[in-house]
């Protein structure tokens, strides 16, 4: 079994919870997720099934959607509400002044991760120092905020659409925001709606996934591999060149009769090999990702 599934990870559910889950619903060691949700989060998570796992770095780059709930005027330790409110101030803004705020952030931006994430320092996790109570200087991080929608602002609640890149926090956005709306902020609530070409109203849920195993129609929902690739052209190699595919090798040009730069490689009875670029110099359409080698 391998491809890509697409997961609704549910409230109460660390990232980790749910590949230890599926591991066992549906009897395989080797899945990864795409990308960490917060535990009180919801929404997609891709996860990643067999060979499939090779693409869990390519998943985890795409772009991402949330629907997120901002609490203005409240200041916690771990950026939302499930943490320790550190300051709380009155909200006077009108719409238009959140608005602006909020849009000011479009574009690529640096921002600070907060305390209590999973991302490591010296070979420990940034949350597990915060919960020792020390906190550490963390260096700002490139990332993309390419739209912010605002949905309805109901103070000093703020609902919004976020579509950004891989990196980005969105309780440190809010956070961010607050600081200059002067007031504070924390995320309330968060909805991944999409990751990539995965959406929300594609995505099962565990108990799904495992009623779906036990009815055997499991293989219906599982995407495979080549399918993440739809944008790049298929090509159906001789069956003489079968050896050559199974090596890992190299083909000339004219063993692949395209003028395409970067290709999907299949064998003659169909079979998925993987992702191959042509290089300039040696004329040679050279492995750039295999998976079923």
């Amino acid at each position: 079994m391998d491809g890509i599934i697409n997961i609704y990870k549910e409230s109460g559910y660390t990232s980790h919870d749910v590949v230890a889950r599926l591991r066992g619903i549906l009897h395989i060691k080797k899945i990864g997720h795409t990308g960490t949700l917060d535990p009180e989060a919801v929404g997609v998570l891709p996860c990643c099934i067999g060979k499939g796992t090779k693409l869990v770095d390519l998943i985890a780059d795409r772009t991402k959607e949330y629907e997120a709930v901002m609490r203005l005027g409240i200041r916690t330790d771990t950026e939302d509400m499930t943490g320790k409110i550190l300051s709380q101030s009155e909200v006077n803004l009108t719409e238009d002044e959140i608005s602006k705020v909020m849009t000011s952030f479009v574009g690529d931006i640096k921002q600070i991760p907060p305390m209590y994430s999973a991302l490591k320092v010296n070979g420990k996790k940034l949350y597990e120092l915060a919960r020792e109570g020390v906190e550490i200087e963390r260096k700002a991080r490139d990332i993309s905020i390419f739209k912010i929608e605002v949905i309805e602002i109901n103070l000093p609640l703020v609902r919004f659409k976020l579509e950004c890149s891989k990196g980005t926090y969105v309780r440190s956005l809010c956070r961010d925001i607050g600081e200059k709306l002067g007031c504070g902020a924390s995320m309330q609530s968060l909805i991944r709606t999409r990751v990539g070409i995965y959406k929300i109203e594609d995505a099962l849920k565990l108990d799904e996934v495992e009623a779906y195993v036990k009815a055997g129609k499991i293989e219906n929902y599982i995407k495979a591999v080549d399918q993440f690739f739809d944008n790049l052209p298929k090509i159906v190699i001789d069956e003489s060149l079968n050896k050559k595919a199974d090596n890992g090798n190299s083909f000339f040009k004219n063993e692949i009769k395209t003028n395409e730069k970067r290709v999907l490689i299949y064998k003659a009875d169909n079979k998925f090999i993987g992702i191959y670029y042509y290089d300039d110099t040696d004329k040679m359409f050279k492995p750039e990702k295999l998976f079923f080698i």
